[in-house]
């Protein structure tokens, strides 16, 4: 029956359609064929532009179709709309997407606030960023108070700090992160305070990179006053404490703020090479071959590996797997129960030479050699997976993670690498020896060499081999009097250690106004000009590098 009235009404409609069109059709054809006059699009009904002949039934059939379109369904009058609209020509459909613009066109930010929806306003306008949310306060008073009352600044903020370390860390340092996270009962700044700390973040942000791009830094020195041997081969940092294994066989916990020393753990035979922390213990490893883990409170010696037959040169453990490599050439992975529960789970061998340092992740294990090569192993089966070969003399140290592995050799230069396929897609070159240590985030690398020089390098340009070489290395901090043996950094900072019993912390953060010189200036307003240059620091001389030989394995003789 309503297919039956749809005809019907279809009928009526074509037929004064066309009764419409054939009363002034001619002078109309006539008139397109000359020029074509394009007709006026208004906001109003339909009307006006085309003349409707004064006889006929037309408002009565008009009448009829109205009362049968009533009868139907929602569905059935979408349905016979479109067959409406598709027996139309394209004048017609401008006329009527000039009528429909108008009245799709809602302002659902003010609307939703008039039905009790606030909260569905404001987690809409909670996706903006910051230049959006600066347009949408503009908009209508309406907005801004949405915007206002629902702390959208200090959402952002919070989103901010959740996702971005940088953003974390400021919030932390500046102490502004106790206004973070809090619900509405409790008390907080208005939205104006979030509002008006915004572009002061901002400001910090660029400063913090400004002073890594022109190496403009605070350094705080500690002397380690080693008794015998002098050296501090490797360290790891938080921000209350600093760890250091030392030649002199011993680990020293420093304090981070007053730069004492805390706790002296002894009980090695030899130097201390490498160390890893976390909340609950120390692992370190040793040149007496032997691997020790530590509480990392009290300082007690919790238990003893004793594995590999020559030094353990590194180690890395984490979510219960250690891995340890040593000069003997092989790779032990390691079960971590608990600190007094360590199993030995497989023994990795391939390596020519001394396997000088080793990182993993879920997927794979990655290991560096004298042999001039880094292997690749599976995590999860310790099966061999393939081999990265290019640098031309031995492999000092790496860092692995995602699909990037950034190495460091004793030919002086530095490769980046995919893991998947094993291509080489960079390398960088500026140290004048070996490179001991490397370490990079999602911004840049930092290596330190034997050259006594820490490089600050461009990852995102070094990935883009369209990128000039020259443009690679940011910035050379020369401080170290003798080799540097390792180095760890953050958004703020790089804490490096030395051959010459320091351990130097380069502040990017607290960096008092430097008077403008001669020399400043000119450094910093080239500083890609040439990436070999030794850098000019205020208070600082030249300091020229002695060449020293670099052995097959990295283990101090």
């Amino acid at each position: 029956m309503e297919t039956e009235m749809e005809d019907k009404t279809l009928e009526l409609m074509n037929t004064s359609v066309m009764d419409s069109q054939t009363a002034d059709r001619s002078p109309k054809i006539t008139l397109i064929k000359s020029t074509y006059i394009c007709p006026q699009v208004s906001n109003g009904p339909l009307t006006g532009s085309r003349k409707r002949p004064s006889e006929g039934n037309y408002e009565k059939e008009k009448d009829v179709c109205i009362q049968l379109f009533d009868q139907w369904s929602e569905s059935d009058q979408v349905e016979f709309v479109e067959h409406l609209i598709s027996r139309m020509c394209h004048y017609q459909h401008g006329h009527i997407n000039s009528y429909l613009k108008p009245m799709l066109q809602r302002d659902f930010i003010t609307a939703l606030p008039a039905q009790g929806l606030d909260h569905i306003a404001e987690n809409i306008l909670s996706f903006l960023d910051a230049r959006s949310l600066c347009s949408a306060e503009l908009v209508c008073k309406e907005w801004q108070r949405v915007i206002s009352e629902g702390m959208l600044w200090k959402k952002l903020i919070e989103r901010m700090v959740r996702t971005d370390p940088l953003w974390k860390g400021l919030s932390e340092r500046h102490q502004w992160e106790k206004y973070l996270f809090k619900n509405r009962t409790t008390e907080v700044p208005p939205n104006s305070y979030y509002r008006s700390l915004y572009p002061k973040i901002i400001q910090d942000i660029e400063t913090i990179e400004a002073n890594w791009r022109c190496g403009r830094h605070n350094l705080q020195r500690i002397q380690c006053r080693s008794e015998n041997s002098k050296g501090v081969y490797c360290l790891q940092y938080d921000d209350e404490k600093i760890i250091s294994g030392l030649r002199d066989n011993s680990i020293k916990i420093w304090d981070k703020q007053s730069l004492e020393c805390l706790k002296i753990l002894t009980g090695h035979t030899g130097s201390v090479l490498c160390l890893q922390y976390d909340e609950r213990v120390i692992v370190t490893g040793s040149s007496d071959s032997t691997v020790r883990v530590w509480d990392v409170n009290s300082g007690e010696v919790l238990n003893t590996l004793i594995h590999h037959n020559e030094a353990v040169l590194h180690l890395r453990f984490c979510n219960g797997l250690m891995v340890t490599c040593s000069k003997d050439r092989s790779i032990a992975v390691w079960d971590m129960a608990s600190p007094t529960d360590i199993s030995l789970r497989r023994v990795l061998v391939g390596h020519r030479a001394a396997v000088n340092v080793v990182d993993f992740d879920d997927k794979y294990i990655v290991s560096a050699s004298g042999d001039r090569t880094i292997k690749v192993w599976s995590t999860s089966t310790c099966e061999f997976v393939r081999t990265l070969n290019g640098h031309k003399r031995g492999i000092a140290c790496l860092q692995y993670r995602d699909r990037l592995v950034v190495s460091g050799s004793s030919d002086n230069t530095i490769r980046l690498w995919d893991i998947e396929c094993g291509a080489c897609l960079r390398v960088l070159e500026g140290h004048e020896e070996l490179v001991r240590c490397i370490r990079f985030d999602n911004k840049r690398i930092v290596s330190g060499a034997y050259d006594g020089k820490i490089k600050v390098w461009d990852l995102q340009a070094a990935l883009d081999p369209r990128a000039p070489a020259s443009t690679l290395c940011l910035r050379t901090l020369v401080e170290h009097s003798g080799r540097v043996f390792r180095l760890q950094f953050d958004e703020f900072q790089i804490i490096s250690s030395s051959h010459d019993d320091t351990i130097l912390i380069w502040d990017f953060l607290n960096v008092e106004a430097l008077v403008a010189c001669a020399e400043c200036a000119s450094v910093c307003g080239d500083c890609s000009a040439d990436p070999v240059s030794v850098e000019v620091c205020k208070d600082q001389r030249l300091r020229n590098a002695t060449n020293t030989h670099f052995p097959l394995s990295i283990c101090p003789l």
